[in-house]
């Protein structure tokens, strides 16, 4: 019988949840996946309807790596701050890298 081999995962860091300024985020200009009006309109409509359920990601300069989307919808709500998670374990490449990933993985849905 054949011994599973243990994966070991890149980093094992603590993800905490940290209340931030919505004006103290900063959106990446280069940020790989554009939002239509309609598109930050919807993602505004299900966090009224749903709750905010998934914290941007940020470095530890508060550049946000995931979460344009809910960033744009939450300024239209009027809100001031939202929960984040500070990813600042990774490098600029590996955040980077991480950012064009989050954003790609998904359209090989089907």
């Amino acid at each position: 019988m054949l011994k599973p081999t243990p994966v070991r995962a890149a980093s094992r860091t603590a993800s905490t949840i940290t209340v931030q300024a919505l004006a103290d985020l900063q959106l990446d200009p280069k940020n790989p996946r554009l939002h239509t009006k309609r598109q930050i309109q919807q993602i505004a409509h299900s966090i009224e309807a749903f709750g905010f359920n998934v914290p941007v990601l940020v470095d530890s300069r508060l550049n946000v790596i995931a979460g344009h989307g809910r960033v744009l919808a939450c300024r239209q709500l009027g809100w001031t701050e939202v929960p984040t998670i500070a990813l600042d374990h990774l490098s600029p490449a590996q955040a980077r890298a991480f950012m064009v990933a989050d954003n790609r993985l998904t359209d090989n849905s089907t």
